[in-house]
C-alpha cells in the first residue's frame, strides 16, 4: 500500500469529474449512469471523430441513443442527464486531464483465435490517451474484457510510459469488467454484482468509490486485478460451454429422432436442494463480442505463464476451447440442414445449393436487437454463396450502414415480403418477434414452388403447421419433425 498514493487522494478529494472512453453498448449506459447520480458533478464521453463512428458525438449531445436495439430508459435518461448539463460527448481527449476517474471501454478482438493473439490497438490507443493526460491521483479503470495479466502488465507499462507517473504510488489502476447484455445494459449495470480488481488496496477502494453510486441491487465485489480479469473471462466461458453442452445435445437428439425439448424439459424438472440441471438453448450459433473470444483470452493467460506452468494431460485437448468450436461449428449445421431440406423438395442431391434461392432471416446474433457483431450468419451466407446459392438477407433491427463486417455484395433489407418473394427456402437465424408469427399459408404464397423449405435455427415456428402447409421442414434438435415425411 503506498502512503503517497493516500496522501494523493486526500487532497484531490472525491471523485466528481468521470471520464469514459469508448462510446458503445458499454460505455453509453455508464456513462449515462455516471452523469444520474449526485455523486459526480460531469461526465465526459470521449469518442474519436472517425468516418465510422464520429456520427455518436452529435446524437449523444443532442440526448439520442445511437443504439438502435430497444434498450429501456436509455435514451430518456440520456436526455434528462445531457438537458442537465451533466454528460458531454466528446473527441477532445486533452479533457481526460479535468477527470478524477477515468474508464476504458473499448473492445479487444482477436483477429485470428489460432494464433491466441488479440487485437489490442483501439485499447492501446485508449490508453496513451489517458496516459498523456493523466494527472497525480487519477482512477483509471479498464473495463473491457482482457487476457489475465493485462491490467498489471501491458496497461500499467503504456500508462506510465505516457504520463512518466508510477502505478500504485501516483495513480490507481484497477479492472472493473462490464457485465451487461444487449437489451437490458442499464438494468445489468445497476442490478449485477460489480467484480473490482485493484493493483493495490488504495486503487481497489478508489474504484469501489467509482462504482458504489451508480449500484441499485448489486454489491460490490473487491478482489485484485487479476482476479478479476479471469472472473470476466470465465463466467463467459462457461455459458459458452453451457451453449456448446446444449448444442451437443441437440445434434444428439436430432441423430436419434427425437425432440431435444422435450428432452430439457425433462432434465429442468429435477429441483430439489443440492441439485444443479442448468441447461440453456441450442440455436444456430454464438454470435457477440464476448463469448466469440473471452475463452481465448482465459486461454492465453495461461499459455503466457509458459509451457511448465499449468499441470494439464497430453492427450487432453481444452474442454473450453472444444465448446468454443462446438458453438463455431452450429451454422455449418444450418447449412447441413439446407442441404437436406432441398434435397428433399426435390433439388440435385449432389448440388442442392446450386442455383437455390434462400432467405437468410435475422442477421443480428440476438433477438430484438440491432447487435450484429461476430453474427453467426455471416459463414452461413459466405458458404451457401461458395455453394452457388442466391442469398438474401432481412432483417428488421440492424442498420446495414452501421453494421460491422457486412460480407462484399450482402444486402440487408428490412422488405420481408420482398426477400422471401420466390425463394426456395428460408433459414431463421434470429429469434425476432417479427419471425415468431409468420404464417406458412402466407409465406408459402410469397415463395417458388409448392415445396419450399424452412430451416429454423432458434424454434420460433410450429414444425406442425408448416409442415401441414406443405413446407419441407428441418430444426435445430427437432430430430421427431427433421425429415418428415410429406404426403402429397
Amino acid at each position: 500500500m503506498s502512503g503517497k498514493l493516500k496522501r494523493i487522494l486526500e487532497d484531490r478529494g472525491p471523485i466528481r469529474t468521470v471520464g469514459v472512453i469508448g462510446m458503445g453498448y458499454v460505455g453509453i449506459p455508464a456513462a449515462a449512469l455516471f452523469a444520474d447520480s449526485p455523486a459526480f458533478s460531469m461526465v465526459y464521453g470521449f469518442q474519436r471523430d472517425s468516418k465510422s463512428s464520429g456520427y455518436k458525438i452529435a446524437m449523444l449531445n443532442a440526448g439520442e441513443s445511437p443504439l438502435k436495439g430497444e434498450e429501456p430508459g436509455l435514451e430518456e435518461l440520456l436526455g434528462k442527464v445531457t438537458g442537465a448539463g451533466k454528460f458531454r460527448c466528446t473527441a477532445d481527449f486533452s479533457r481526460i486531464a479535468e477527470c478524477d476517474a477515468v474508464t476504458l471501454a473499448i473492445q479487444t478482438p482477436f483477429a485470428n483465435p489460432k494464433d491466441l493473439i488479440p487485437d489490442f490497438t483501439p485499447l492501446v490507443e485508449g490508453l496513451r490517451n489517458v496516459g498523456r493526460y493523466l494527472t497525480p491521483g487519477t482512477l483509471v479503470v479498464l473495463e473491457s474484457t482482457i487476457t489475465p495479466g493485462t491490467t498489471e502488465g501491458m496497461a500499467r507499462q503504456i500508462l506510465e510510459e505516457e504520463s512518466g507517473l508510477v502505478a500504485g504510488e501516483d495513480f490507481c489502476l484497477s479492472h472493473a469488467p462490464e457485465r451487461v447484455m444487449v437489451g437490458r445494459l442499464l438494468q445489468n449495470i445497476r442490478e449485477h454484482d460489480r467484480v473490482v480488481g485493484g493493483i493495490d488496496e488504495v486503487s481497489t477502494q478508489r474504484a469501489c468509490e467509482l462504482y458504489g453510486p451508480v449500484l441499485t441491487k448489486g454489491r460490490l465485489i473487491p478482489m485484485s486485478a487479476t482476479a478479476a480479469e479471469v472472473t470476466k473471462t470465465a463466467e463467459n466461458t462457461f455459458r459458452d460451454m453451457q451453449i456448446a453442452a446444449a448444442n451437443q445435445l441437440a445434434l444428439y437428439c436430432e441423430a436419434m429422432g427425437i425432440n431435444f425439448y422435450d428432452v430439457r424439459a425433462g432434465i429442468d424438472s429435477l429441483k430439489g436442494e443440492g441439485i444443479t440441471r442448468a441447461i440453456l438453448w441450442p440455436g444456430a450459433g454464438v454470435g457477440g463480442h464476448c463469448l466469440t473470444k473471452d475463452t481465448y483470452h482465459l486461454e492465453r493467460g495461461v499459455e503466457q505463464l509458459g509451457p511448465d506452468a499449468l499441470d494439464w494431460p497430453d492427450d487432453i485437448a481444452s474442454l473450453y476451447i472444444t465448446s468454443r468450436r462446438i458453438n463455431d461449428f452450429m451454422p455449418t449445421h444450418m447449412l447441413h440442414l439446407t442441404e437436406s431440406a432441398l434435397r428433399q423438395a426435390g433439388r440435385d442431391p449432389k448440388a442442392p445449393l446450386k442455383g437455390a434461392t434462400i432467405a437468410l432471416l435475422g442477421w443480428a446474433f440476438l433477438n430484438d436487437s440491432d447487435d450484429a457483431r461476430n453474427t453467426p450468419a455471416a459463414p452461413f451466407y459466405e458458404a451457401a454463396r461458395a455453394a452457388g446459392a442466391e442469398v438474401r438477407v432481412h432483417d428488421p433491427w440492424v442498420d446495414q450502414e452501421t453494421a460491422p463486417d457486412v460480407p462484399e455484395g450482402a444486402v440487408i433489407s428490412r422488405d420481408l415480403a420482398d426477400v422471401l418473394t420466390g425463394v426456395d427456402a428460408f433459414v431463421i437465424f434470429a429469434g425476432h418477434r417479427e419471425y415468431r408469427t409468420l404464417g406458412p399459408v402466407e409465406v408459402k404464397r410469397l415463395c417458388n414452388h409448392s415445396r419450399p423449405a424452412i430451416i429454423d435455427g432458434r424454434n420460433v415456428v410450429h414444425p406442425g403447421a408448416w409442415i401441414d402447409a406443405g413446407f419441407v421442414y428441418r430444426g435445430i434438435g427437432r430430430g421427431d419433425k427433421n425429415g418428415y415425411t410429406i404426403s402429397e
